[in-house]
């Protein structure tokens, strides 16, 4: 790596960890008020229409944002507008097949929800694909320069309003419809923005077909890995939706999107800063790339594994912090306490994997991501229903938690075969978080502060 590229990734990890932790606590703030507002019940509805809306985008994913990124010709004004018009006639897709869906996912969900809500918010929600289609590709140039600093000021100011209009239309009317415009109204906002960002450059309707065959040619196989990746990361709603109550699923979509604060931060680096950066080095040897990405990947472990066993062990006290005071609903939440502890403690596999996946994309491997995202897809999609038949909630959450390492197991295949493999760095790292871990939970219990899943014991 250059000293220039250095530079640029290292600033570019800054943002990214300055403006998404910023935009999370913003969510959070919001959120804290939103539990105020709304009972768990609206939370798990949107939760379920929120994760098929992902799914139907992610199952047409044709690498659009990948090709501007890693293709020579991401900068041509000619493959930008021919990326774009790819990007709007699928957000018209996906809304189509969002109001197709609406019915049978109603029905099948009708014991959950006997008022057919869900046959209004999948066409309500699924719009939001149509005005993020016609958003510019502005933001994605930036992605493709590493310019982390432009992407993330235009997040927070975007954030920032869309949230103000969502508590807001809450505040307002509190009910789970507040919720679903209040997405739309973000799309919007966001769709109208990127196109004043660029004034050198407005997007057009234009398609040249030698663009058109490279963009397929690449997306294909993240098409597939799109679709598993969905499938993988967002089983456990659709499988939880079926087997829980929706006030319950919102009791958990509550605590995993906590606990996966460690996993979205890495996900948000290897986005925005490991993928573009190991894409300007394709030149260099396997063995020289290796060498590079385990040097760069020390600190980046070492300081996720010291804040992911410090937030495992004070998980139920973030929790009651947050959530707990003056808050009607209170005992309907409390249960998150016991919850996230749980899922905190097996997201370290997927920080392994988000570290070192980009590679494997980078050198239009996307394949082993698509392998990784099934091997996880299958424990989920076979293990929960078979812990909760036998364990209950608990049991399935347990499997939800441990979904990671087959994931993680595969990446690393990918990586030995392509010359790319990083074990021993991985074995040394989790050592690392294991011991560290281990020692904060006996400090705490050292201190008779109990241990983070004390509801779940009581209870039992």
């Amino acid at each position: 790596m250059t000293n220039s590229l250095k530079k640029v990734a290292l600033r570019g990890a800054f943002w990214t960890i300055a403006g998404y932790g910023s935009q999370q606590i913003l969510r959070l703030g919001s959120n804290l008020i939103l539990t105020r507002l709304l009972v768990p019940e609206y939370f798990g509805l949107m939760a379920l229409v929120n994760t098929i809306r992902i799914g139907i985008e992610l199952f047409s994913d044709y690498g659009i944002t990948q090709s501007i990124i890693s293709n020579k010709r991401g900068d041509d004004p000619l493959f930008l507008d021919t990326a774009w018009s790819l990007k709007v006639i699928r957000g018209f897709q996906i809304w189509a097949i969002s109001i197709l869906l609406a019915y049978p996912i109603a029905q099948l969900y009708q014991a959950q929800d006997p008022q057919g809500q869900l046959l209004f918010l999948l066409p309500i929600t699924g719009f939001t694909a149509v005005l993020e289609g016609a958003a510019s590709t502005a933001v994605l140039t930036w992605e493709r320069h590493i310019e982390i600093k432009k992407i993330m000021l235009y997040d927070m100011s975007i954030t920032i309003v869309t949230l103000l209009i969502l508590v807001l239309l809450c505040w307002w009317h509190p009910s789970v419809w507040s919720l679903a415009i209040g997405g739309v109204a973000s799309s919007a906002i966001n769709m109208v923005a990127s196109h004043f960002v660029n004034r050198k450059h407005h997007n057009r309707f234009r398609f040249d077909k030698e663009i058109l065959k490279e963009i397929q040619n690449f997306g294909k196989w993240i098409a597939v890995a799109s679709s598993m990746m969905f499938l993988a990361d967002q089983a456990d709603r659709f499988i939880l939706a079926k087997l829980l109550s929706f006030e319950r699923l919102g009791v958990y979509t509550i605590a995993y999107t906590l606990a996966s604060i460690p996993r979205s931060v890495i996900q948000e680096l290897s986005v925005k800063v490991i993928f573009p950066t190991i894409s300007k080095q394709l030149d260099l040897s396997r063995l020289q790339l290796r060498a590079k990405i385990v040097k760069q990947r020390w600190l980046l472990l070492v300081g996720t594994a010291v804040f992911l066993a410090g937030l495992t062990v004070c998980s139920d006290w973030f929790i009651m912090l947050l959530y707990q005071g003056r808050n009607k609903h209170w005992e309907q939440y409390q249960d998150a306490t016991w919850m996230m502890p749980i899922l905190c403690s097996g997201i370290w596999f997927s920080i392994l994997f988000y570290t070192t996946s980009p590679t494997l994309v980078a050198i239009n491997k996307p394949m082993y991501s698509a392998q990784s995202n099934f091997a996880r897809l299958s424990i989920v999609g076979l293990g929960m229903p078979l812990a909760f038949s036998q364990f209950g909630e608990l049991g399935a959450i347990v499997v939800v938690a441990m979904s990671d390492f087959p994931l993680y197991v595969v990446n690393l295949y990918g990586l030995k075969q392509e010359k790319l493999s990083c074990t021993t760095q991985d074995v040394y790292c989790t050592a690392f978080f294991v011991t560290t871990l281990s020692l904060l939970l006996l400090l705490r219990y050292s201190l008779g502060l109990g241990v983070p899943i004390h509801v779940l014991l009581q209870g039992s």
